[in-house]
């Protein structure tokens, strides 16, 4: 149990941190803005492939913090107690 909640930690911590810092970067336009991090794309995100491939891999990283997050965290001890449910019950017969 232990192990799939660090694993789950390491994917949001990690994934979270690279999304903050391409946030940062392509969606804050003054930092006494009160929507940093969320506001639209800045004008200058859509010029060359490395922009681009940043822009991509900003939603990219959300979206594995998020789900690998809830994977390990509720899904996968889900499933195993639903196999030891299972199991418990093919003895039983």
């Amino acid at each position: 149990m232990a192990d799939e909640f660090i694993k789950g930690l390491g994917i949001l911590s990690g994934s979270g941190l690279a999304w903050m810092v391409l946030a940062s970067w392509y969606r804050t336009s003054s930092f006494e803005s009160t929507k940093q991090l969320i506001e639209p794309l800045s004008s200058g995100a859509s010029e060359g492939i490395f922009n681009l491939i940043a822009v991509s891999l900003m939603d990219v990283f959300l979206w594995f913090a998020i789900l690998g997050a809830l994977t390990f965290w509720i899904l996968i001890p889900a499933g195993r107690q639903v196999m030891s449910e299972l199991e418990k019950r093919r003895n039983a017969q």
